[in-house]
């Protein structure tokens, strides 16, 4: 029994062979995900990346071959030469189930422990024990498919991309900390001591530089790096699809995309998209659907209650009305037997969050309407609701009565929330949209300060050009958003090619001329040597490739992610180092900061002084 390759060539993946191999003499190779021993006849389910086969071996094929067989245990890795047989018993759940390869050689490659998990799709595991063994947790087929997934997209961008004429070019990972929006990940420098590089969060001032260079079209698969607090949708590491045009409207950038996503969808999904994709202005989405990023595979729109409310007795709505407020609302359907009052006061409590005081609501069933509000609606109201809503019976009405953002924002959770928990989303559906005309700048409730809503080098429209210096937080972009699925996909715009608004740009964000100088005086410069229009966008990879996997988190897409807590379980990333390089580096850990690295060694030490004992005890 060698524990090394036999000089076999491998003729086929396990989860290739279909009944068109029948009489075949085949190799695979891969490992055991199960044995069965009945005595006489032994059955090996075998795994490789492409699926599973089942090989066969019974008391003709000799006693050396069954004991062989016998000893093979989970994770096992090995080589089977054998034929492919009709199976007599067929497995219609399996792509290969209607053959088996009967073995007439099997050579054990390498032995395997006993893993800390099954590896199969349906497993129970905590993440934080599926990260540290990530390297196990990749062998199951839905992670496997997901990342292969992952990678025909990218096929498919290169292809599409390099045949529209754009050029691959890799920008710089060590740059300057530009610090507007997320924090950067500082890289320390050995050789200027003190000073540091920063990661990239995107290689958004890089690729503006190659259109003045004149390259005119620009793409790349870029990684970029943001330290910010984690969703399920969020990595400190990440990757995008990049692209920049000289000499393009937003119309243009948009007609790029389109076909780049239709190329996609094809290729990975074999779907047909239908372009053109549909579009709708930032402020139709947020009043129609409480967010600039909808989902649009279901209706539940909202609803401006305003003149069905005009004269309401009921105190609440009155009230927001008379004090410049809104009175909005969704109609659930099939919500007034699904929801029950603890229900409805479970997400009451939820859209305190979003400065919500309360949450009225009714139920419309049998021709009626019921409900802790339902006694304040006069007979014109509940009329007005019923056309309003087009209502036919068994919905739940939810009311928002606050300022604008907050019946937003607490209306996008109560439209997602019901949608999901009603089970109205349909599966494998995939509903893109442009997001367009957006505000140049938004108010950062942390910060308490205005920010530019994309980035600060997006071209205001004409009019806002003009509101620069006037008033600027009146001014809207010329950008543009990509959604799919109540995902926001990607964004880009036109961008400012000339100085003069760069630097009005700039004032309205709160920058004096000496910062603005100082952190981006080489782009000023540029601008004043020529500079084309121009135009772009990014799409973030990890994202489209979780929801064409249909997965609920990036990490599923990623073969080696952080977990929640921005750190990596299996290396133990981040770390402490060595003191000499930190002296070589010229830093030392501040007094307040070394308590919490000691901690962090120990349980490091700790850690890895169990997983030998437990290596040792094997």
């Amino acid at each position: 029994m060698a524990e090394f390759m036999t000089g076999l060539k491998r003729t086929h993946y396990c989860g290739e062979l279909r009944s068109t191999d029948i009489g075949k003499e085949v190799v695979v190779c891969g490992w055991v995900q199960r044995q069965r021993d009945l005595g006489q006849l032994i059955f090996i389910d075998l795994r490789d990346r492409e699926g599973i086969v089942q090989v066969v071996v019974n008391h003709d094929s000799g006693q050396e071959l069954m004991d062989v067989a016998s000893s093979l245990g989970q994770e096992y890795v090995v080589e089977v030469k054998g034929h492919v047989n009709e199976r007599s018993s067929k497995n219609p759940d399996m792509k290969t189930g209607d053959v088996e390869v009967i073995a007439s050689e099997i050579t054990v490659l390498n032995k395997a422990k006993t893993p800390p998990f099954e590896i199969k799709d349906d497993l129970v595991a905590s993440e934080q024990t599926r990260l540290k063994y990530r390297y196990l947790d990749l062998r199951r087929p839905t992670l496997q498919n997901a990342l292969i997934m992952r990678a025909q997209i990218m096929t498919a961008t290169n292809a599409y991309l390099s045949g529209e004429g754009f050029i691959n070019i890799e920008t710089p990972d060590l740059g300057k900390s530009t610090p507007e929006g997320a924090r950067d990940y500082l890289v320390p420098s050995r050789v200027y001591p003190g000073s540091f590089y920063a990661l990239p969060q995107s290689p958004q001032i890089f690729k503006q530089l190659l259109m003045g260079a004149g390259f005119d079209k620009y793409y790349q698969i870029a990684r970029c790096f943001r330290d910010e607090d984690l969703r399920g949708d969020r990595q400190p590491e990440f990757t995008q699809i990049d692209l920049e045009t000289s000499f393009m409207d937003e119309e243009g950038v948009q007609e790029v995309t389109e076909g780049l996503l239709a190329k996609v969808m094809k290729d990975v999904k074999g779907i047909d998209l239908q372009l053109p994709l549909p579009r709708i202005t930032w402020q139709e989405s947020m009043d129609k659907y409480g967010c600039d990023k909808p989902d649009t595979r279901y209706e539940m729109l909202i609803h401006d209650l305003g003149n069905v409310f005009a004269k309401s007795g009921f105190k609440v709505f009155a009230s927001a009305l008379e004090n410049g407020g809104f009175v909005r609302g969704i109609a659930v359907k099939g919500g007034a037997k699904f929801y029950s009052r603890k229900k409805i006061e479970a997400m009451q409590d939820y859209i305190k969050r979003y400065h919500a005081k309360g949450l009225a609501w009714v139920k419309y069933e049998d021709g009626d309407f019921s409900g802790p509000v339902s006694r304040f609606l006069s007979e014109d109201e509940k009329a007005g609701l019923v056309q309003e809503f087009s209502l036919e019976g068994g919905e739940l009405l939810l009311f928002i009565a606050d300022q604008w953002k907050v019946c937003c924002d607490s209306l996008d959770y109560l439209r997602r929330q019901t949608a999901k928990e009603t089970g109205i989303i349909p599966k494998d559906t995939y509903k893109y949209l442009w997001v367009v005309d957006w505000p140049l700048f938004e108010y950062d409730e942390g910060d308490e300060r205005w920010i530019a809503a994309h980035h600060p080098f997006t071209m205001p429209d004409d009019k806002g050009i003009e509101l620069l210096e006037t008033d600027p937080h009146k001014a809207h972009a010329r950008s543009y958003d990509i959604v799919l699925n109540g995902y926001e996909l990607g964004g880009g715009s036109i961008r400012i090619h000339k100085r003069d608004i760069q630097e009005k740009m700039f004032k309205a964000l709160g920058f004096t001329k000496e910062r603005a100088y100082e952190q981006f005086g080489f782009l000023m410069d540029a601008l004043d040597m020529g500079f084309p229009p121009h135009a772009g966008l990014a799409i973030g990879l990890d994202r489209f490739a979780m929801l064409l996997a249909g997965k609920d988190n990036i990490r599923d897409v990623i073969a080696f992610p952080k977990n929640a807590s921005a750190s990596e379980p299996m290396m133990h990333a981040p770390a402490p180092v060595a003191d000499q390089q930190l002296t070589d580096l010229g830093i030392e850990v501040a007094e307040a900061a070394k308590e919490g690295v000691e901690k962090y060694e120990a349980s490091l030490e700790a850690e890895a002084a169990e997983e030998v004992a437990e290596a040792t005890e094997e």
